[in-house]
């Protein structure tokens, strides 16, 4: 009896130390996603929206506002473009 009492508190241990250790690389691909959809549409909305008069130069500020926030920030940039 023992024996499955230590197997229960062992599980649970392991299931607790998989939680704690699986958010950071939860959090950290969330970010990689992020950061890829906002490059890729901030060269898109390069790409195509030269017709349009809209082209947001790519630098290490604009990088890390479409990165770091993705779609979000892509607006951002635009809205602060246009207005701005």
């Amino acid at each position: 009896m023992d024996t499955f009492i230590y197997f229960i508190i062992a599980m649970v241990a392991l299931v607790i130390i998989v939680k704690i250790f699986s958010w950071p690389l939860k959090l950290l691909i969330k970010l990689l996603l992020n950061g890829l959809l906002g490059v890729i549409l901030l060269t898109l909305l390069n790409y195509f929206g030269q017709d349009f008069g809209i082209f947001i130069g790519i630098n290490a500020v604009t990088a890390l506002i479409a990165g770091f926030f993705g779609v979000p920030g892509v607006i951002f940039l635009v809205v602060f473009k246009l207005f701005f």
